[in-house]
């Protein structure tokens, strides 16, 4: 596309000389402000998937990838559902709960929490609360033993200890002679998990399913519905449709993204705007390189006309200096891509070395449900943004060529 004089001459203008050190040092601003702004895009934007990943991760813990329920209700025949759904070779586990809202109480202390009966074997399956126990044992919810497993907020404010006793307070009432009283049972606290999750920590609790359908008046053997763990999370709604084909008309299956899609919106647009804004600061640095070039051309006048004169056309013109505008956006470019990459790669240990070097926290724990900072390096955003930087330093030769090539000898000539 270049010929070789023009290639030549495009880059022997990047290398300084005597009389035009300032040129020089204004085109490496340009690279340093093109890889600034490249590192800081795959930076911020690796930090943020590292955010989305986690805090998708500490949700699903607790939530299932897809839920099958019954449209009239409980669900008797858990078992047979269970058995079709793990028949689909996207499906890893299934498992039952029961869930339902209730009231806890302890002292003088009330609050609200969300109940979820499970069989503790089947619902490793679908969930790690086990890797998530701070105190006591998961497997100690056992049938007719009444116990409680709570998240570590809720146990806080209720200034609960292990093996404490705690009254629940059902939804469901009984009807006697004074009238409708609630359901109360006294609960004994034989766990306590922690799953980073405010929303999980202060309001969720784990029953025995058996004990939940008793204090919930479900129908013998009933449950609210399956939980399903697949393969593939994303992949969540094609699956669970065929899941529902295969189990039949009668119930309903729903997945994560229809839970929380108004979240992992939010973070997605908040993604979008941040990568908007800081490719703001690559913008900034293509005027460095239009600014650049301007004073090149105008150093360079009298090259440029010399060269007309021994026959180089406009467009040859506006080629050497399109190469050297596009020599310091390549430059920049790599250096903010290796950079970039390495810093999305690695920031979380980096910052890990720092703060144990110096003794203090970026993220305090008490403050932050997130304490460690997380990273993940996509290499599509990285090459993403390269693209757009090197895209962004083709167009800002352009003017400053054009001008290059509009140069009259005659008039460059004149005072020389």
């Amino acid at each position: 596309m270049f010929q070789p004089f023009e290639l030549f001459i495009g880059l022997r203008y990047t290398r300084a000389k005597r009389r035009n050190h300032f040129i020089s040092f204004i085109s490496l601003i340009s690279i340093l402000g093109i890889a600034l702004g490249v590192w800081a895009l795959i930076t911020v934007i690796s930090v943020m998937n590292g955010f989305e990943s986690e805090l998708r991760e500490r949700i699903l813990g607790m939530t299932s990838h897809a839920t099958i329920s019954a449209y009239n209700g409980a669900m008797r025949d858990w078992d047979s559902v269970i058995q079709q759904a793990e028949t689909h070779p996207e499906v890893i586990g299934a498992a039952p709960y029961v869930e339902s809202q209730l009231m806890l109480l302890k002292g003088g202390e009330v609050n609200g929490a969300i109940a979820r009966g499970v069989l503790p074997q089947q619902e490793r399956k679908v969930a790690d609360v086990e890797d998530k126990m701070v105190v006591g044992s998961f497997d100690s919810l056992k049938a007719g033993e009444w116990n409680i497993v709570l998240g570590s907020e809720l146990a806080r404010a209720l200034r609960l200890r292990l093996f404490d006793k705690v009254t629940v307070v059902s939804p469901q009432t009984n009807i006697t002679a004074a009238g409708f009283i609630p359901r109360l049972k006294t609960f004994t606290l034989t766990g306590v998990f922690e799953l980073g999750m405010n929303e999980y920590d202060s309001g969720l609790v784990f029953l025995h399913a058996a004990d939940a359908g008793k204090l919930m008046r479900m129908p013998e053997g009933g449950v609210t519905g399956v939980r399903l763990k697949l393969t593939d999370m994303f992949e969540a709604g094609r699956i669970g449709e065929e899941v529902a084909n295969e189990v039949g008309e009668q119930y309903w299956v729903s997945d994560w993204t229809q839970r929380h899609a108004n979240f992992f919106k939010a973070i997605k647009t908040e993604r979008r705007v941040m990568f908007i804004i800081l490719t703001l600061i690559v913008a900034v640095a293509a005027f460095n390189i239009i600014s650049t070039l301007i004073m090149v051309v105008t150093d360079k006048q009298s090259d440029i006309a010399i060269l007309r004169t021994l026959g180089a056309s406009p467009r040859s013109i506006m080629k050497v200096f399109i190469i050297q505008g596009t020599m310091v956006g390549v430059l920049g470019t790599l250096i903010g891509m290796v950079t970039g990459a390495l810093s999305g790669a690695y920031i979380g240990d980096v910052i890990a070395y720092v703060e144990q070097l110096f003794q203090f926290k970026f993220l305090a724990p008490d403050v932050y449900y997130i304490s460690d900072l997380p990273s993940e390096l996509r290499w599509p955003n990285v090459f993403m943004a390269g693209g757009f930087a090197f895209l962004v330093s083709i167009l800002a030769t352009l003017y400053p060529a054009w001008r290059a090539a509009r140069v009259q000898p005659a008039e460059a000539l004149r005072y020389e």
